[in-house]
């Protein structure tokens, strides 16, 4: 079963202002599979949660990026069977970068997202929270 993806696009296009490069659709449609639900992912360890020692956007992004492909993965899946992502951000201005380093994990891929700015996220040192949902075939 492949997932449909309706009306995909790239982020380059839709966005030309920013250093953007990401495949993303408006809608995703599955049937049947396993759906995997994951939590919010942090740039911290998944097996101990210790922090990633970095103030760096892109350097948590890829932390954050690797846990979801992770966990992903050890459900049986692969990251393309990402549907959804949503992006929190506590600084507006790491976006482009946040959203660069996404891009080279979801390149292909086109799930549906979501990004917002948020005043603060669980701990102060996090500068970046995606929370993730992946399909898996049957």
């Amino acid at each position: 079963m492949a997932h449909t993806r309706i009306r995909k696009f790239n982020t380059r296009d839709t966005y030309p202002e920013q250093n953007l490069d990401n495949d993303l659709c408006q809608a995703v449609v599955t049937q049947g599979g396993k759906t995997v639900w994951l939590r919010g992912q942090c740039p911290q360890n998944l097996d101990d949660a210790v922090n990633l020692d970095s103030h760096d956007p892109v350097a948590q992004t890829h932390k954050v990026m690797q846990n979801i492909r992770q966990l992903i993965e050890e459900a049986g899946g692969g990251m393309e069977h990402l549907v959804k992502v949503v992006v929190y951000l506590t600084d507006v201005r790491h976006r482009e970068a946040v959203y660069r380093t996404m891009g080279e994990y979801i390149k292909g891929v086109h799930p549906v997202s979501t990004g917002l700015v948020v005043s603060a996220l669980a701990r102060p040192e996090w500068l970046v929270e995606i929370d993730a949902t992946a399909v898996i075939p049957e």
